[in-house]
């Protein structure tokens, strides 16, 4: 060996030390590697960096090791280097014998026929000269079951030694011809240099073949035999599963190893969520046997019992073992958008699409995939919307499950009907669909089992214990509801009160949170807004010093992200009581304020919020004492499913022992608190009639509309299926319910959203062309015909040089009552508008003459359209918001509080989606269809143009997006391919399961797109 050569280390190559760095091999065929053409060969001095540790000396990989064995082979067998091998033997047994004959040597020992392990050389020119017999053997038997890549190096070695033969007529591929010529003849004298020419013309297959492997060795596949493996088992669980689903019997408790899912999912649930086991509450409740059957099913608990688990693990069932889309439906946008975070890293896991439908986000209908089921997680008029949607397609049988959270919001005003609506449809038009309603406890459980059709299962489990307690003066006393005073005394408030402390807390608010902050946390609910804000000040001006050194640094990093949330600005409320580790929640804070506000509470940045009833409703903010500030939510004494829902808060699962709930009372309401604290749950009554029958009109002209009905007397059938049908009794005491609906009938016929034509059969109903741009758009009916004479209108005269004349048209019609106009903003700003925006105001019912009379206090002699001109004064607050999309700037200039602005912002992107479905289905409005797509757009995210693909993802905020930005992740594919551990290094005040969420998210949405079909 030569002496210059490096020392070489014989290492084997483990398949599951292999990186991934590198996934593309030298039997890759070239276009797809994207580098040069396809190598013979591994050269000679290639580092194989992925298998080595840093700092060791050069580390290479012997030819003669058995690499093979026990190694990722590219047919999962051995039987294409079983054929080289044979095919070797056979070559060696003919191409020597002759030689032996000519030389007349006799050889008693057969294995001297093979080279010497003591002469390499002689075994290396033996080796070097088998090429073409190895070719002719395997020749015969093509390699059919061998990749493309496999085939292509076949290839190339053939038209190597084709190229070889060319080049070198005067040599041939017998193993022992002399140079002279003289084939029956070999001195021995010239077997070393004929050995060299040989080595020179050609190679053997066989080193070929094994430095090539050795070079895949080195430049590892995509998938280890190890991962490999890990897919199979995953696939196999599944299908044991899925074989246990078709053959299920109440005798069978589990059906498999994780409640019918691959381990994989417990694996996941730890990793992702960090939960080890269940409770016992929960593996009941899984291992029901309704619940195996596949039978519709209610189950409440208390607040944070752990309903949302119980329902994501059938969710996933039903997505990994029935291959069947699942629907989840939340009340809110917040909480639509953290079940998505959450649950976008289950998706990309296991192979299944996460889908958002809230606000302006989703499509109807949803995009059909070839080989992926989806789960779609919607907000309650959503989700309406993406039933109807399914249903005219003729694809509701591929839902198979819809799980309803806060079930009991059926009682809920004009939302509690439109949830009815919903269900009611998919059990009328699917027999095979699962309905899983998770609820509060309700009085009348049993009018909403027969309406679902379903099982209850009810449990009063708390993962911590709670105490209720109510103050009346200086004095605790404990919740007892059995006794008959209701309140037993607990103990004296033990806190020094001065004079004119007294006077600014006569309520003892101070000294109940002193006892438990900043050591524990503490949520204070307020009945307004205001008093939420005026709370928390009132508070920090009594607090030690020692709270602002309490995390110091932490509150910091909050503030700044506050101001960068901000633009600049922060609410001087928050930068006085933030530093002491204090802050208010409502609806006047811009979303990405809350979310600050929210994930600073959860991490003990901060230790106390005041806040509004909405809190209780929304994320689930947990801390060890809740106190009600009132038992009032603004002038509306507490309802006891409010009031359960409030200190139901208190008690953080895995963190406190136990939880407390203070109601602070008066005396004049001691009464009703002994009402409040002792009474059963309120009962659930449907809402179809709510608002004068609103939501019956509603649903008759979707199921005309939809061709689930086309005669009354299909109506009446679809009917027997609603809650109202239940309870008709109860609500239809005056008039029946089919008197009810021949009134309904009536009204839409009037309206001319339905026609009615009498045939030998009887009554036929069909839908008009406005009765369904009406229900596909989701639009009120008490604004269709409104709305469509405000855009016949606008199309007369369209302002296309500007968005104002857009934005009035899609501002929302049920907000105008909340906002009065403020007459010298009104017309400081109107006075800044074109000549064309001000013509085209005067158009639409608010002349510069009538808003400069109201300004100047003076008498109007022609009156105006007051709802139109309250509604020019909003659009004029978001046609200002698009043109600078500094939120701060705009509160300022029309006077108004930020969360109203956004709440505006976010009401119009919404109402603008439906007036975009409502033109799309009338052809005298097609113009609309592409300028709508785009403010719709504009509307959703009010940020710079670049910020808006990054805004799209779930999750990022404006101050987020431009970090993002500024970093260089500009695009959706950035995102996608970011690492989370490089994103959180390169991003400020990141967390790893943040980054994580980001990238998770970034990753399904990328995958929408061209894994869908239509």
């Amino acid at each position: 060996m030569n002496a210059e050569r490096q020392e070489v280390k014989v290492k084997r190559v483990s398949s599951r030390k292999r990186s991934i760095d590198n996934l593309k091999c030298l039997l890759t065929p070239a276009t797809k590697r994207g580098g040069g053409p396809c190598l013979q060969q591994c050269p000679q001095n290639r580092r194989v960096s992925s298998i080595m540790a840093d700092g060791q000396e050069a580390e290479y990989c012997s030819d003669n090791e058995d690499l093979f064995g026990d190694y990722d082979s590219f047919l999962e067998d051995s039987s294409v280097l079983a054929k080289l091998d044979d095919a070797e033997q056979n070559a060696r047994q003919h191409d020597i014998q002759p030689s032996v004959h000519s030389n007349a040597v006799v050889h008693p020992n057969p294995e001297s026929l093979q080279p010497s392990e003591k002469d390499p050389e002689k075994k290396q020119a033996c080796g070097n000269t088998l090429t073409d017999s190895i070719l002719d053997a395997l020749g015969d038997e093509p390699f059919e079951d061998v990749p493309a890549s496999q085939l292509q190096f076949q290839e190339q070695v053939l038209q190597s030694v084709k190229r070889s033969r060319l080049q070198d007529e005067d040599k041939t591929s017998t193993p022992f011809r002399a140079a002279g010529g003289n084939s029956e003849t070999a001195p021995e004298a010239n077997t070393e240099g004929r050995t060299k020419k040989l080595t020179k013309a050609r190679k053997s297959m066989a080193e070929q073949l094994k430095r090539t492997m050795l070079c895949n060795a080195a430049s590892p596949a995509v998938l280890s035999r190890s991962v490999t493996l890990k897919e199979a088992v995953v696939s196999e669980e599944i299908s044991v599963a899925m074989q246990a689903m078709e053959t299920i019997s109440t005798e069978t408790p589990d059906l498999g190893p994780f409640f019918g899912l691959p381990s994989k999912v417990k694996d996941l649930m730890y990793t992702l969520k960090g939960i080890k086991s269940l409770y016992d509450w929960q593996e009941t409740c899984l291992n029901l046997d309704c619940v195996q059957a596949r039978k519709n099913l209610i189950y409440s608990l208390p607040t944070s019992g752990g309903k949302t688990l119980v329902a994501e693990i059938l969710i996933l069932r039903e997505l990994l073992c029935r291959k069947k889309d699942c629907l989840f439906i939340l009340p809110y946008i917040s909480l639509v958008q953290e079940k998505v975070r959450g649950l976008a890293s289950f998706g990309l896991e296991l192979d299944f699409m996460v889908e958002e439908y809230a606000g302006s986000k989703g499509k109807f209908p949803p995009v059909k995939r070839r080989n992926k089921v989806s789960l779609y997680i919607a907000t309650i008029e959503k989700a309406h919307s993406l039933v109807n949607s399914l249903i005219e397609c003729g694809r509701i049988e591929n839902l198979g499950l819809v799980v309803v959270d806060e079930l009991h919001m059926l009682g809920d005003g004009s939302r509690g009907s439109v949830i009815e609506m919903t269900l009611a449809k998919v059990l009328y038009m699917s027999k095979t669909t699962q309905v899983i309603g998770m609820s509060a406890t309700l009085g009348n459980i049993k009018d909403l089992q027969t309406f679902l059709r379903a099982e209850n299962y009810t449990n009063d489990f708390r993962p911590v214990q709670l105490k209720e307690y109510v103050k009346l003066r200086d004095t605790i006393y404990e919740v007892e509801p059995k006794e008959e005073e209701c309140f037993r005394f607990s103990r004296l408030l033990n806190f020094k009160y001065s004079s004119s402390m007294q006077k600014i807390d006569p309520d003892h608010i101070i000294a109940l949170v002193a006892e438990v902050i900043p050591t524990h946390s503490c949520l204070v609910f307020c009945p307004t807004k205001k008093n939420c804000e005026n709370v928390a000040v009132m508070i920090c001006k009594y607090l030690k010093e020692e709270f602002l050194r309490h995390k110091e640094d932490k509150k910091a990093v909050l503030l700044r992200e506050l101001k960068d949330s901000g633009n600049g600005s922060v609410c001087p409320v928050l930068r006085k009581t933030v530093p002491y580790g204090l802050a208010y929640h409502h609806s006047g804070l811009t979303s990405e304020e809350r979310k600050l506000v929210e994930e600073a509470y959860s991490s003990g940045v901060l230790c106390l919020l005041t806040c509004t009833s909405t809190l209780a409703a929304g994320v689930n903010l947990p801390a060890r004492r809740v106190i009600l500030r009132s038992p009032y939510v603004a002038t509306d004494f507490l309802k006891r499913s409010q009031y359960k829902q409030m200190v139901g808060r208190a008690g953080r699962a895995g963190i406190d022992t136990v939880g407390e709930s203070i109601l602070i009372l008066q005396d004049k309401d001691r009464d009703m608190a002994k009402s409040l604290v002792s009474a059963p749950m309120e009962n659930c009554f449907s809402n179809l009639m709510h608002n004068d029958g609103k939501g019956l009109l509603s649903l008759i002209l979707s199921l005309i509309g939809l061709n689930i009905t086309t005669s009354l007397e299909q109506v009446r059938e679809f009917l027997k299926g609603t809650l109202l049908y239940v309870q008709q009794g109860h609500l239809c005491a005056q008039k029946s319910i089919w008197e009810e609906v021949q009134q309904c009938v009536d009204l839409l016929q009037d309206k001319g959203l339905i026609t009615v034509t009498m045939d030998s059969h009887g009554q036929t109903m069909q839908v008009t062309k406005l009765g369904k741009a009406t229900y596909k758009g989701s639009v009120d009916l008490t604004y269709s015909d409104v709305l469509y004479k405000d855009l016949s209108i606008g199309l007369d005269g369209l302002l296309l040089n500007s968005y104002l004349h857009l934005v009035y048209l899609v501002t929302p019609y049920d907000i105008i009552s909340q906002c009065k106009p403020d007459w010298m903003t009104y017309f400081r700003q109107f006075s800044l508008l074109s000549v064309a925006e001000q013509k085209m105001s005067a158009a639409v019912g608010v002349p510069e003459s009538f808003v400069a009379r109201k300004a100047a206090g003076q008498t109007v002699k022609k009156s105006a359209n007051m709802e139109v001109v309250s509604r020019m004064y909003l659009a004029l607050v978001l046609f200002t918001l698009l043109k600078e999309t500094n939120l701060w700037n705009v509160a300022e200039k029309f006077q108004l509080s930020r969360g109203f602005i956004q709440t505006l912002l976010s009401s119009s992107s919404a109402f603008c989606s439906c007036v975009l479905h409502f033109t799309e289905e009338l052809e005298e409005f097609w113009p609309f269809k592409a300028l709508l797509t785009e403010l719709t757009r504009r509307l959703s995210y009010c940020v710079r143009a670049e910020l808006i693909p990054l805004m799209e993802v779930v999750g990022v905020m404006e101050s987020r997006a431009k970090q993002l930005h500024n970093a260089g992740y500009k695009t959706l594919a950035h995102l996608a391919n970011a690492d989370p551990a490089a994103l959180c290094k390169t991003i400020d005040n990141l967390f790893k399961k943040q980054a994580s969420q980001i990238v998770a998210s970034a990753k399904m949405m990328s995958l929408c797109v061209p894994d869908a079909r239509e």
